[in-house]
């Protein structure tokens, strides 16, 4: 199989405010991912934009604030977006689709693996998908709210080798380089604790942590954790993305994880969401670590939030760090009744109705890194 990459662009990119107006950004974009296609690679990318041009088609001076006045944007803005685009790779003999996705798309094991196989049929005809949120009609909690989370569970969905996340800064630093001088770059992540202590300074509450580089983070992890590459660079001087394809080394590098999460819970632990969480002891840590094992209710301490059966949940370990995900076979409700409670007691006291299992391990990933002493890389 081919090579397979993923590029994000962000609205600050194609805003046109760093020399290149709108269609010209777009018009060297496509350059350079039409060669790459030509190079026998396939190519996806994931778009902002839609909204901004929506505003502009309609002459708003304003972004809207309504739900239903953005989705309106949206809807006359993605006919403006795409536009732009197959007008692009047009020249280049590269022919385009759209794909739109609302979180509820991945949110079930069926539609993630329609929407993959949609995906891989795209590129076995040579075709691009530019894929974007679909905000005309995605509600709050159907929204990915940001396309870099976007971008990382289509690299996840198409299993591509690498993902290139081009922003408005030249590459990942220790602190906001437009507000902190001392910031210091970092060329490359080489692990998801490394990445993890990255992401908790980034969450700190900084400007460096609101300002974006915080859901770059995310999707970092979500790809690195999935075997993908994942690059940080540049998108305001298109000669950047050009060489990077051709292999000279710009911005951040993050390695994939030599033991990546195997295909069949890539999905559960990245394109669901959690409706609860489950914060368990020491002994059950050890047990879904170590051993592999299934989630008992005798190591549950506690039950946070409400929801039903097969919902998604957060496994979270005695200090509260997240450790794994998976679908809780019991209601909120009726686990609390037997939190701590062993397995053959449960099954005497409910008559054999509930399953031994509160998560088995058939439906359960452990998503924490490994247990090693993170260590930020060093830089130059």
């Amino acid at each position: 199989m081919s090579p397979t990459l993923v590029v994000k662009v962000g609205t600050s990119l194609l805003r046109g405010q760093h020399g290149l107006d709108t269609a010209s950004f777009i018009n060297a974009l496509a350059a350079s991912l039409s060669a790459e296609r030509q190079r026998g690679h396939g190519v996806a990318l994931v778009t902002s934009g839609a909204v901004g041009l929506g505003c502009i088609e309609l002459g708003l001076g304003e972004r809207p604030q309504l739900v239903e006045e953005l989705q309106a944007a949206a809807a006359v803005g993605q006919g403006q977006l795409m536009g732009l685009y197959d007008r692009a790779f047009r020249p280049h003999g590269q022919r385009v689709a759209q794909v739109l996705l609302t979180r509820g798309d991945l949110a079930s094991r069926r539609r993630f693996q329609s929407a993959s196989r949609t995906l891989q049929q795209l590129l076995s005809w040579g075709v691009l998908p530019i894929v974007n949120e679909n905000d005309t009609l995605a509600t709050e909690e159907l929204r990915f709210g940001d396309n870099d989370t976007l971008s990382a569970l289509v690299a996840v969905a198409l299993k591509a080798t690498e993902l290139v996340l081009l922003t408005d800064v030249d590459r990942l630093y220790s602190g906001d380089p437009r507000q902190d001088a001392s910031a210091k770059p970092i060329d490359e992540v080489r692990n998801l604790a490394e990445l993890d202590q990255l992401k908790s300074a980034a969450a700190g509450g900084s400007h460096w942590g609101t300002g974006g580089m915080t859901t770059k983070l995310a999707a970092a992890r979500i790809a690195t954790a999935s075997g993908i590459r994942v690059r940080l660079a540049d998108g305001r001087d298109p000669r950047v993305l050009q060489e990077l394809l051709a292999g000279q080394p710009h911005g951040t590098c993050f390695l994939p994880s030599p033991a990546p999460i195997p295909d069949r819970k890539r999905w559960l632990a990245h394109a669901l969401v959690p409706e609860g969480s489950l914060r368990i002891d020491a002994g059950a840590e050890r047990a879904l670590r170590q051993q592999g094992a299934s989630l008992l209710a005798v190591g549950i301490r506690a039950v946070e939030g409400e929801f039903d059966r097969q919902a998604p949940v957060r496994i979270l370990d005695a200090e509260g760090r997240e450790l794994a995900r998976g679908l809780c076979a019991y209601a909120s409700a009726e686990l609390r009744q037997w939190l701590g409670l062993g397995s053959a007691e449960i099954a005497a006291r409910s008559n054999g109705v509930l399953p031994g299992a509160v998560v088995h391990r058939d439906q359960l990933v452990v998503t924490a890194a490994p247990q090693t002493s993170p260590t930020i890389p060093p830089t130059p």
